[in-house]
């Protein structure tokens, strides 16, 4: 275990296919970092809930918002543990046996206590990131927010104490007496490929999309783009 990995702890210990579990914080960020929404999950008053969500992410520090009067904001703003999942399914795997049947993925686990962001400048901050992050520098050709929208947004940043990721990336994993049943097996890759942009109908004559969209080119893969536009982010 080094300082550049997540403890291993009962929580996040990854027990089924042990040998798919990281836990190091490369590959438990690549992942976060290569998705737009999370599912942030908690328990109120006994009763579980996930929410689905927009994430973003600083060192090891987890960012999401909401409306200050919702439910999830009000209840993690009182500083309650939560865990966060982020997944991405990568190919269909089909065997020659319904068991056997499978997904490559990668998915990644964090667990910390919420907190809300009552600072004023740090909640500005993360309101402008909630834009930045994955349209990078487009905050500035953008009106400003307005106290009233400050007001009605509320700002959790968890810090990640535990954290496990799981890939699956392989092929299909047959028995061997089922090598000669005579059905297709294999794997389907699955991507999200970005369309064609379609302009509101309110633009002003003559507008054309900002430098801020140029990774969002059509064709391109939706995980690929956000790997990117977060190193941009990071770069500041």
């Amino acid at each position: 275990m080094t300082s550049q990995s997540y403890p291993i702890t009962p929580r996040n210990r990854v027990k089924r296919a042990p040998e798919r579990g990281s836990y190091d914080h490369a590959t438990v960020h690549a992942i976060l970092d290569a998705a737009m929404l999370a599912h942030v999950s908690y328990v109120l008053e006994g009763q579980p809930f996930c929410t689905p969500t927009l994430i973003w992410r600083e060192g090891e520090v987890l960012y999401w918002h909401g409306s200050s009067a919702s439910r999830m904001i009000r209840h993690l703003a009182t500083g309650v543990q939560a865990c966060v999942v982020v997944s991405h399914v990568d190919g269909l795997v089909l065997a020659r046996s319904g068991f056997n049947h499978s997904a490559n993925y990668r998915s990644a686990i964090c667990f910390g206590v919420t907190e809300l962001v009552n600072d004023p400048e740090e909640k500005m901050a993360q309101l402008i990131a909630a834009t930045d992050r994955f349209y990078p520098g487009r905050s500035r050709a953008l009106r400003a927010i307005t106290p009233q929208e400050v007001k009605a947004t509320g700002v959790i940043r968890m810090p990640i104490t535990e954290a496990s990721a799981k890939i699956r990336a392989k092929g299909v994993g047959d028995d061997e007496e089922d090598g000669n049943h005579p059905v297709w097996a294999g794997v389907i890759p699955v991507t999200t490929v970005l369309g064609a942009p379609q302009p509101s109908s309110a633009l002003l004559p003559g507008l054309v999309m900002g430098a801020d969209m140029a990774p969002y080119a059509p064709g391109r893969r939706l995980d690929e783009v956000l790997t990117e536009t977060q190193a941009v982010y990071e770069r500041g």
